[in-house]
C-alpha cells in the first residue's frame, strides 16, 4: 500500500471520529487547522467537518499547506498554528514531528524481548553496557525504554488509577480487533479486554513485564 493510501486512510479515520464524537479527536483538530482555533472540544465536535477538512488535516500535521502540495510534494511548510508567545512572531518556529512515550524498565534487554516477541516492535537501539537506555518502534510508535533500579510509582496506583502512560491508535476496526486477537494468541497480559469506550473508541490494554499499561484504540465501527 502506498503511503499516500496510508494517509487517505488517515483522513478517513479523523472524519470517523469526529462523526462518533471521539473528544481526543478534538484537540488534534484545534491545532491544525486554524477555522477551529477559538473553539472548543464541544464545539469543534458540533461543527461541519468534511473529509476535505480531514485531509487537510493530515497534510498540515506533515507539514503541507494543503492535500493538493501533499499530493504533489511541494515542499510548502506551513507555520504551526500555536505560537510561543515567548519568541518573536516574524521568526519561523520549528514544527515538532513526532513524539515518544517514555516507559521505565528494571531491564532493558527484557523489555526489548517483550516489545519484540509478542507485540511485534523492533528494535531500534540499546545504550549502555549494561544497558540503560532503548527504543523499540513499530509502524510509526516509538517506545522509548528507561532503566531505573526503583519503582516509580507508589504500590498498584497505575492499577488502580488505570494510568496508561501510552496511547497507541490504528485506523480501523478491524485492525484494532486483529490486533487484539493477534496479542490474545500471543498471552500479551490485559489489565483491559477489547471494549466500546462511551465516546466511540474500542479499546484494550496491555501491561509490560513492569507494569506499564499501554492503550491501543481504534474507530469503534
Amino acid at each position: 500500500m502506498s503511503n499516500l493510501e496510508n494517509l487517505r486512510k488517515q483522513a478517513k479515520q479523523y472524519l470517523r471520529w469526529h462523526r462518533e464524537r471521539y473528544y481526543p479527536v478534538a484537540a488534534i483538530i484545534r491545532d491544525y487547522l486554524p477555522r477551529f482555533r477559538h473553539l472548543s472540544d464541544p464545539e469543534i465536535l458540533a461543527a461541519e467537518f468534511k473529509l476535505a477538512d480531514a485531509q487537510e488535516l493530515v497534510a498540515r500535521e506533515k507539514g503541507f499547506a494543503g492535500w493538493q502540495a501533499l499530493r504533489t510534494g511541494a515542499h510548502t511548510v506551513i507555520q504551526p498554528t500555536k505560537q510561543n508567545a515567548a519568541l518573536p512572531m516574524s521568526k519561523a518556529q520549528p514544527v515538532l514531528n513526532s513524539v515518544a512515550a517514555h516507559l521505565f524498565v528494571r531491564d532493558i534487554n527484557a523489555s526489548c524481548e517483550f516489545f519484540v516477541n509478542r507485540l511485534g516492535f523492533a528494535v531500534d537501539f540499546v545504550y549502555g553496557d549494561p544497558p540503560f537506555y532503548g527504543q523499540v518502534s513499530r509502524d510509526n510508535v516509538k517506545l522509548a525504554l528507561r532503566h531505573v533500579d526503583e519503582p516509580v510509582f507508589a504500590g498498584d496506583i497505575r492499577e488502580r488509577e488505570d494510568l496508561v502512560l501510552a496511547s497507541i491508535t490504528v485506523a480501523s476496526v478491524e485492525e484494532i480487533k486483529q490486533l487484539y486477537l493477534t496479542y490474545q494468541a500471543a498471552d500479551v497480559p490485559f489489565h483491559q479486554t477489547l471494549k466500546k469506550e462511551p465516546w466511540g473508541a474500542r479499546t484494550f490494554v496491555v501491561s509490560d513485564p513492569d507494569g506499564n499499561l499501554i492503550l491501543f484504540a481504534g474507530p469503534a465501527d
